[in-house]
């Protein structure tokens, strides 16, 4: 019984996954297809995904990204389906080889108005964001996992 206890205080921490200090607060459940959509300027929202681009200019950086749902930690879930499309900025550079295309992000921020830019020959309208907090997730490590089978198995 006392080997118990500890498994299961690991395992009940284990179920309390929370958000990195600097992505915790309220925000809006609005997702950046439906902020291009309804024009919800003003709203503050967490949103990620995966870095298309990044663009420093003599003041700030912007980043566009490919949005995708945020699992309850605030990162991205690993899926192949997005929320839309968004740009967000902030002062300061950062550096395009380190934030670079494919990297996973959660941005907070408050929505300050749309931009339509081409995707290819689509015309698309992007959410933009006036970011507070740029943050850059770790890589994710693909593991393959191989099972032996015993000949005692049944």
């Amino acid at each position: 019984m006392k080997r118990c206890l500890p498994l299961a205080a690991a395992l009940l921490l284990a179920g309390c996954v929370t958000a990195p200090k600097a992505l915790q607060g309220e925000f809006s459940a609005t997702e950046p297809g439906q902020s291009s959509r309804e024009g919800r300027t003003g709203e503050r929202v967490r949103w990620g995904g995966r870095i298309v681009s990044v663009a420093p200019d003599a003041t700030r950086t912007c980043f566009e990204v490919v949005g995708v749902r945020l699992g309850s930690d605030g990162r991205p879930l690993a899926k192949d389906q997005s929320s839309g499309r968004f740009l967000a900025c902030r002062a300061g550079f950062y550096e395009p080889e380190i934030f670079r295309a494919g990297r996973e992000v959660t941005i907070t921020g408050q929505v300050d108005g749309h931009e339509d830019r081409k995707v290819g020959q689509f015309m698309y309208r992007y959410p933009r964001l006036a970011a507070d907090v740029v943050f850059l997730w770790p890589e994710r490590r693909q593991v393959d996992v191989i099972v032996e089978r015993s000949p005692f198995f049944w």
